[in-house]
């Protein structure tokens, strides 16, 4: 069993998370970013606070900002997080090269609660494979007999 194929098991069995750094991978130039679900959001936003500014006055303009932004942070922005998270996932355990690369960029980073209590966690500075080796089997399988949650 690879090192990949293992942290997919201890991730399934709820053992190991994953985190990735969504503001680097929610730029333009990565491979998740999408500027549909980025620029069109705020943009109408802007544009209807122009046209109520324009049209009406300034202080209807300033409302629909208000709101917009509100909805922008309070709806977009969480399920915009949560998208990324779920691409960026997929994307790097497809293979051992692409968790490769994303790990030597800082994108990931690994965090593991095991069953005796000790926490452990591995950045960029860190093997990952080593870290991943460094689980104990006993984890994953109580992970997957009783998982948490």
């Amino acid at each position: 069993m690879t090192e990949l194929q293992r942290l997919r098991d201890l991730l399934d069995a709820g053992q190991v998370k994953l985190g990735v750094h969504i503001r680097k991978m929610n730029s333009p130039g990565s491979p998740v970013y999408r500027t549909a679900e980025n620029v069109v959001p705020a943009g109408l936003v802007l544009a209807a606070s122009f046209a109520g500014t324009t049209l009406v006055h300034f202080y209807l303009g300033a409302a629909i900002l208000a709101v917009g932004c509100w909805w922008w942070l309070a709806k977009v922005q969480p399920r915009v997080k949560d998208d990324v998270f779920n691409r960026t996932s997929a994307l790097v355990l497809s293979s051992e090269e692409a968790f490769d690369f994303w790990w030597s960029r800082g994108v990931l980073s690994l965090y593991a609660k095991l069953p005796d209590g000790t926490e452990r966690a591995a950045t960029r500075r860190d093997d990952w494979r080593a870290w991943v080796r460094g689980i104990p089997d006993d984890a994953v399988a109580e992970g997957a007999a009783a998982p948490e949650g």
